[in-house]
């Protein structure tokens, strides 16, 4: 990818962007493909729509827009991206493309932003179609004193940073994986039963937090104090899924703080859904998505705003 020219590199994203049109460019305001071409005195490729009267770009309308380096290095950036199997730190990253780490960490977020699209406002389950729900907490490490006399116990909240989250995963069984931050196991209830269909054979650990579930779903309940399968009932799903979360803070970013870890979460379920997908068309697959998706309000301008503040 890093060795197309410019040209090579907007044909490619071009024809991922405009599939219906071979790689025609449409106007991203309405629709129209009667436009024509106005290039900058610069050489940058610019259209004109004849309807609206519209100027833009390849990447206007995009997660990419507005962007400062060459296309062919975010083209580049997806493709190292989706090539880890459990993460790709800001730091690494910016070593691979040569950009500073600021570039990294902000081109990084983006592209997770993509990977969230994909399952947003999705429902799974339904008659005949089972489900694993589970929790586990991420973030907010509590580093201990020198000396033992002075170290706390970090299991109380009164010791904790505030930054420890839960995130609550919802594992379709030979299906989609959807995910969700909250302070507790027991605030997720009604994100679960958006998203999560009725008559969807649910599976829980023994948390008192899944009880208010037995009301809409049937149930089975494994206690992993007893066992990890029992019955028919096991969240080995979730478990495993959960796994690769845990991979990715400890080899990949070391600390994960409240505020992005949804973030991480949507990352880690995409690459657990795409994971027997080729590198390829998962490239396909994120790129298409950064075309799909709007400019990012959390990640455009972040750091002169997070300067400013």
């Amino acid at each position: 990818m890093l060795r197309l020219s410019d040209t090579e590199a907007e044909t490619v994203f071009a024809a991922i962007r405009w599939p219906e049109t071979n790689g025609r460019p449409v106007c991203p305001a309405c629709d129209c493909d009667a436009v024509y071409d106005c290039r900058r005195p610069s050489g940058a490729p610019r259209w004109r729509c004849k309807r609206c009267r519209k100027d833009f770009s390849l990447t206007s309308g995009t997660l990419f827009a507005f962007h400062k380096l060459a296309l062919r290095m975010y083209l580049a950036a997806v493709v190292i991206f989706v090539n880890e199997v459990k993460g790709k730190g800001a730091l690494p990253l910016s070593r691979d493309l040569g950009v500073q780490y600021k570039t990294a960490f902000v081109l990084g977020h983006k592209i997770r932003e993509a990977m969230a699209a994909e399952s947003r406002g999705v429902v799974i389950g339904g008659a005949g179609k089972a489900a694993e729900i589970d929790g586990a907490y991420f973030g907010g490490h509590v580093r201990p004193e020198n000396r033992k006399a002075e170290r706390k116990d970090r299991r109380l909240a009164i010791n904790q940073t505030g930054k420890r989250r839960c995130v609550v995963t919802i594992r379709e069984r030979d299906g989609r994986t959807l995910t969700g931050v909250f302070p507790s196991e027991d605030a997720a209830g009604s994100f679960i039963r958006s998203r999560v269909a009725k008559g969807t054979e649910v599976h829980a650990d023994e948390s008192s937090a899944w009880n208010d579930l037995h009301a809409r779903y049937p149930m089975h309940r494994i206690n992993h104090q007893d066992a990890y399968s029992q019955d028919g009932a096991c969240t080995n799903g979730a478990e495993s899924f959960f796994s690769r979360i845990r991979r990715g803070e400890i080899g990949h970013h070391h600390h994960i703080s409240g505020l992005y870890l949804h973030r991480y979460a949507n990352e880690a379920a995409f690459r657990e859904d795409h994971r027997r997908t080729s590198n390829g068309e998962q490239f396909r697959v994120v790129v298409g998505l950064v075309t799909k998706t709007g400019p990012s309000v959390d990640f455009c301008g972040y750091w002169q705003r997070a300067h400013a503040a």
